[in-house]
């Protein structure tokens, strides 16, 4: 099928919902199926995009520090700590684990939305690594921004990352002054956030070292966590662009507002070149669809997409709204072909089991749960909050591998390692497993009874593809029937179970068996695809 932004007129049936739910949020929970299956394509789209629910409360002090030279005493436990300024290095290692723990437990309990994904999208794009940055107030402050406007206006959230503290202390800008001026965000800026390295982009040197003056005098106060203008360390000349930004002069200015002014004048010459969205539509294609942008997909997507967010000043939703409701989206060669991020195994896992964790108010259990998560995604190679480098995880735009990235010798056997674990032993912390719960998991199913069935729901839910009847009817005869040849030996045990769950012998034969199919499922190759 010839590549087309013209709106999806498949059958829009649970398939469909779960390759929409899956590039869109971070698994497919039972729930999230139902609840979109019925509101159908178009009201399902505008529902992802709406951004109707409240930001998530900040993380809070969880942890007790041991050899701070600063005693943490501002903050009460239970308490936030991303208003509280701190200086000393003990209190902020402990912080920006703290707020890798909390982001977790954001991604594992996000509502039926696209905020949180598109939030992970902006931090590979915007790329900053906390252990760099090393204030967790900055860090805390940055992120609340790119899920402020996760969903909003492109040119607005670069504007704030133009002067957003953690990206001050990343790309030097807080030391950048006319007497001394950096040119790594002016660099960045263009090469990596907005223009991009695509055949048009023909921006000069000359354009980074002017970029490089105009952003002269920002630096950062840690005590009031913000950042601030100083005009005196500002380059007041004129700045000179090149023939690609259309000879744009952009005036210098001498006054308190004359920072972030030019950066208005920046912002907007930089937008009104084709390539900015271009640039980023390429990149949502990559991040939402599929890392091979042929030379018609270009010209049927990209093209068009660049256009609708051009047109709606950039915002995002337009551009988004329409991939999402494309035919292109929905082609049966665009489902199936990502592998699966760290992110995106190991929570996916979580919710399309939806996983138990302790209440709300028992937040050191589940800040301790959440740092499991976070570590396991780190021995695979994300490493949430800290990027590998300034251009993101390699997996999203290095050519040729791309999301092959994701997969070697050392993260695939870690991969089958989880979810051994998490359906088998589970995670400890202070009494509380987090575990997968395989019978309640199945009783949610619509016919557990029926071992036919059973394996069908269970194969379309976790792989989202069909099972040969040759395929489940050996299946069902090793695991589920235990040799047995008529599929009542199957459906007396899950009876049994429903009528008398305290039968142990039964009930531990029926999670067994159980257990066994859903680990089948987790250890093929095609789990690893979203």
């Amino acid at each position: 099928m010839l590549p087309s932004l013209s709106s999806y007129k498949g059958p829009w049936n649970e398939d469909a919902v779960k390759h929409l739910l899956r590039r869109t949020m971070f698994g497919a929970k039972r729930g999230d199926i139902n609840l979109f299956l019925n509101l159908g394509l178009s009201r399902s789209v505008l529902k992802l995009l709406e951004d109707a629910e409240a930001l998530p409360n900040p993380p809070l002090k969880e942890y007790t520090p041991t050899n701070a030279a600063i005693p943490d005493t501002n903050i009460l436990a239970g308490k936030t700590w991303v208003n509280d300024p701190s200086n000393d290095g003990t209190i902020l290692s402990l912080r920006r684990a703290s707020f890798k723990k909390w982001w977790m437990g954001t991604l594992v309990m996000q509502g039926a939305s696209l905020r949180e994904k598109m939030t992970l999208f902006w931090h590979n794009h915007f790329s900053t690594e906390a252990d760099e940055v090393r204030n967790s107030q900055f860090i805390y402050k940055h992120f609340n921004m790119l899920r402020t406007n996760a969903l909003g206006n492109v040119k607005t959230l670069v504007k704030e990352i133009c002067t957003d503290p953690a990206m001050l202390v990343y790309l030097n800008g807080q030391s950048n002054t006319k007497g001394a001026p950096d040119e790594n965000f002016s660099r960045e800026i263009q090469e990596l956030f907005v223009i991009g390295k695509g055949v048009g982009a023909n921006y000069t040197e000359s354009d980074v070292k002017e970029a490089a003056r105009l952003f002269t005098g920002w630096r950062n106060n840690s005590t009031q966590i913000n950042s601030y203008f100083d005009n005196a360390r500002h380059d007041t000349g004129n700045k000179q662009f090149s023939s690609f930004y259309k000879n744009k002069l952009i005036t210098g200015r001498n006054n308190s507002t004359a920072g972030i002014d030019e950066i208005n004048d920046f912002i907007n010459m930089l937008f009104d070149t084709n390539e900015a969205a271009l640039f980023l539509c390429r990149k949502l294609y990559i991040w939402f669809v599929y890392y091979n942008i042929t030379p018609e997909v270009e010209s049927a997507i990209i093209v068009p997409m660049a256009k609708i967010l051009r047109d709606n000043n950039y915002n995002v939703k337009p551009a988004l709204s329409a991939l999402f409701s494309s035919e292109h989206f929905y082609d049966e060669m665009n489902r199936g072909c990502q592998i699966k991020s760290p992110v995106d195994l190991i929570v996916g896992m979580v919710r399309e089991f939806e996983i138990s964790f302790s209440s709300l108010d028992n937040y050191t259990v589940n800040y301790g749960l959440w740092n499991q998560l976070v570590s396991y995604c780190n021995f695979l190679q994300q490493n949430i909050g800290d990027p590998p480098d300034v251009s993101g995880w390699k997996a999203y735009y290095q050519v040729p591998s791309y999301y092959e990235y994701w997969l070697n010798s050392d993260t695939l056997p870690k991969r089958l390692q989880y979810s051994t674990n998490i359906l088998s032993n589970g995670y400890t912390f202070s009494g509380f497993k987090m575990i997968v719960d395989v019978l309640s998991y199945s009783r949610k199913l619509k016919s557990p009874g029926d071992p036919n069935k059973l394996i069908e729901e269970v194969s379309l839910h976790l792989l989202g593809l069909p099972i040969s009847a040759q395929h489940r009817d050996q299946l069902k005869k090793d695991i589920l029937l235990s040799g047995q040849s008529e599929d009542y030996y199957w459906s007396g045990a899950w009876d049994t179970y429903i009528a008398s769950p305290s039968n142990d012998t039964n009930t531990k034969y029926v999670k067994n068996a159980i257990t066994s199919l859903i680990r089948y499922f987790l250890e093929l190759p095609e789990y690893q695809l979203n």
